[in-house]
């Protein structure tokens, strides 16, 4: 299990974003589209996309320096966000953007009554997966300037552990322990 800070819903058309300086949630845009996220997007907190999170993805030339991005699948609408929550990763998409390693954790809520029991991506229709992979292959699509981001791969809980766990080591060592 995980426990993640929710940044945005599904119902938002506006893209926020911790402040790092002050702890706050502030407005980063308006989505420029009109794809929203499919599901609950956020970070794991105390993870970091350095060095460790490149190097698990063949292509990138920097990890991204923000906490590793989550998105949480629930069977309820949970329409607020800043807020925590805990889930348990089943998976991710391997997402390059603008030359930097942006993956994507693919998590479910714990205890929820519908997907408490899957176990890894391939066990979710695969068409909310395709939706996920939509909304970042576009969701930047009319940014200024423009900004190129692919997917390169899905992947399952086991290289999903992986990936956390070198944007914690990643966090360890920008940040250090404590």
């Amino acid at each position: 299990m995980i426990t993640t800070y929710i940044e945005i819903t599904p119902f938002d058309v506006v893209k926020y974003e911790v402040d790092k300086l002050s702890g706050y949630l502030q407005v980063d845009r308006p989505q420029r589209t009109s794809s929203s996220p499919p599901t609950l997007y956020g970070f794991i907190p105390r993870t970091y996309c350095g060095d460790r999170v490149r190097d698990l993805c063949p292509g990138a030339e920097a990890g991204d320096r923000d906490p590793m991005d989550v998105c949480v699948i629930s069977e309820r609408p949970i329409d607020r966000a800043d807020i925590l929550l805990t889930a348990r990763v089943v998976g991710g998409l391997q997402m390059i953007d603008d030359g930097e390693a942006d993956d994507k954790i693919v998590a479910v809520l714990a205890k929820d009554p519908i997907w408490a029991d899957v176990e890894d991506l391939v066990e979710l229709p695969t068409a909310l997966i395709d939706r996920l992979h939509h909304y970042f292959q576009t969701y930047k699509l009319h940014s200024e300037p423009h900004v190129a981001t692919t997917i390169e791969k899905r992947y399952g809980r086991e290289h999903a552990y992986r990936v956390i766990e070198a944007a914690m080591d990643d966090y360890n060592e920008r940040f250090g322990r404590s």
